[in-house]
């Protein structure tokens, strides 16, 4: 048997304070999430974010936690998982882990320990250290602490693959026709300069169009979002000069890579655009970040500078596009990594 182990980043139990801290210790104690020497992120996080952060992170969660069936992640991660067991068949065992939280990779490795090999699905688009990285080397770290290793097959970064943008594509075409926007933000979540220039080359972020050409660095995540959003604005016949990428989600001081979605969001509004249609690109399923800074925060801002509609477009879920293209992807994959 061959085991599909789909790794999502994680989510907190509860959208209370002490279960949003316990899960931003574990994720932002990550040294490729805070990059800097282990004495100032010790400090950075123990007296200036875990203090504070968590209370605030929790009442966003709030406002999208599921009465039923709690974080919207975890939700549609669930989902996936068991649409993609289902069209796999028997042949296949399919297990679902977040990076940080539980399911734990630990749990999801154990549960297949029995199969021949195991694929490594992180359901990341886009590469960063930071999140398909982190994945990667947790999974390598936790199989090889036992005495046999599985084989094991790491799916790369599938920010181009026909199958993943054509599944979002589907998923995005209706919500497109019943926007009526006329402009497009692209919206993908942000990352501080200093790594994407670890994974990049001499010339990263030289200009603010270097990221957006073909022989940009492999590993180079911005270059990827650039990647993206032309395949899917191709596919939906989305003009070029009417949608704009763009990264949000900054944290601290620090220089992030441009331009902000937050700016953007006041220029396209001064500008007199009226109805937005925002993509999130950069996650599989709906989550905190789209529903909530997007969905709700961002549309606030939108119609505060003088914009009239902001539409979220619903991120893949479980949808039966994006269950067929998680399927495709593996068994391609398994198909190519066989000896």
């Amino acid at each position: 048997m061959t085991g599909l182990l789909l790794i999502n980043l994680g989510t907190p139990d509860a959208p209370t304070t002490p279960a949003v801290r316990r899960y931003l210790r574990e994720f932002l104690s990550d040294p490729r999430v805070i990059d800097i020497n282990p004495v100032g992120r010790a400090l950075l996080l123990n007296l200036f974010i875990l203090p504070f952060r968590p209370a605030k992170s929790a009442a966003a969660y709030r406002q999208v936690w599921d009465p039923e069936h709690g974080s919207p992640l975890m939700m549609h991660s669930k989902a996936l998982a068991a649409g993609v067991q289902q069209q796999l068949g028997s042949a296949w065992q399919v297990e679902l882990a977040m990076r940080y939280g539980s399911p734990s990779i630990a749990a999801g490795l154990e549960k297949l320990r029995s199969c021949t090999r195991i694929v490594v699905l992180p359901l990341f688009p886009q590469y960063a250290a930071s999140s398909t990285a982190t994945a990667v080397a947790r999974t390598m770290e936790l199989a090889t602490a036992t005495w046999d290793v599985a084989p094991l097959d790491i799916v790369p970064a599938f920010h181009a693959d026909a199958k993943f943008l054509d599944a979002f594509a589907v998923v995005a075409k209706p919500a497109l026709a019943e926007a009526r926007a006329d402009h497009v933000l692209f919206s993908f979540h942000g990352l501080p300069e200093r790594q994407i220039k670890k994974s990049g080359d001499a010339g990263c972020l030289a200009s603010p169009t270097c990221c957006d050409r073909k022989d940009a660095p492999k590993n180079c995540y911005r270059a990827q979002c650039f990647a993206t959003a032309r395949g899917l604005a191709t596919r939906l016949g989305i003009a070029e000069g009417t949608y704009t990428v763009c990264f949000q989600s900054r944290l601290g001081r620090t220089p992030w890579i441009t331009p902000h979605t937050d700016v953007e969001i006041e220029v396209l509004a001064k500008a007199g655009h009226k109805r937005l249609a925002v993509f999130c690109p950069a996650f599989v399923a709906d989550c905190l970040e789209t529903l909530e800074e997007i969905g709700i925060r961002a549309k606030e801002q939108w119609q505060a500078a003088g914009g009239e509609e902001l539409v979220l477009v619903p991120s893949l879920n479980a949808t039966p596009a994006w269950v067929d293209a998680v399927c495709s992807i593996a068994e391609r994959h398994a198909v190519e990594a066989a000896p």
